[in-house]
């Protein structure tokens, strides 16, 4: 079989799951992928269509992290998603709150948490959704509310309405049953 080794099915199965770009589609039924080289008819005969792994809709804190690009004062720059703390809403712009500087983007928060969803944000309040891999502590308020103690010490305020994506910060909580469950 040429071009096609047990190894390079591992390293294309690899790479997806790391990057979630499924291989160039050759044909084949909608959720897979060929991993046969060229098309060359005689190695399509001998291979076979391979299912590309199912990934979860949300993936928290998951892999290598994203590269975000942003227009920033007349250029374009790249961060990291796992740098960014949180985005607020700030009219119709967000403030995207980076470990080293903050920026400002004509978006709406809407717009942004689809984008960053995949890419462990949590929405905690109307105007803000925060990364889940920077979230430290969770305070309750007896009001019914939280509060969210980043690494670096921002707070951010989690509202009754979104008090249900906290479970969304850990995949395993341990001695905290009921917590944020009312």
């Amino acid at each position: 079989m040429s071009g096609l080794s047990k190894a390079r099915i591992l390293d294309t199965i690899e790479t997806f799951e790391k990057t979630g770009v499924p291989p160039q589609r050759r044909g084949g039924k909608m959720g897979t992928a060929s991993l046969l080289g060229n098309g060359d008819p005689a190695v399509m005969a001998a291979g076979e269509e391979i299912p590309l792994p199912k990934r979860s809709a949300r993936t928290l804190a998951a892999g290598k992290s994203a590269r975000i690009a942003i227009k920033a004062k007349k250029r374009i720059l790249f961060i990291d998603a796992a740098d960014v703390i949180a985005v607020v809403a700030k009219g119709n712009y967000v403030l995207l709150l980076h470990t080293s500087s903050s920026h400002m983007l004509r978006e709406s928060i809407s717009t942004i948490e689809e984008m960053l969803n995949l890419h462990g944000f949590v929405r905690i309040h109307r105007s803000v959704l925060v990364n889940a891999a920077l979230v430290e502590e969770i305070h309750p308020w007896s009001t019914g509310e939280y509060v969210l103690r980043m690494r670096g010490g921002r707070e951010f305020t989690v509202t009754r309405t979104y008090k249900k994506n906290l479970q969304l910060l850990a995949q395993l909580w341990i001695g905290v049953e009921g917590f944020a469950a009312e």
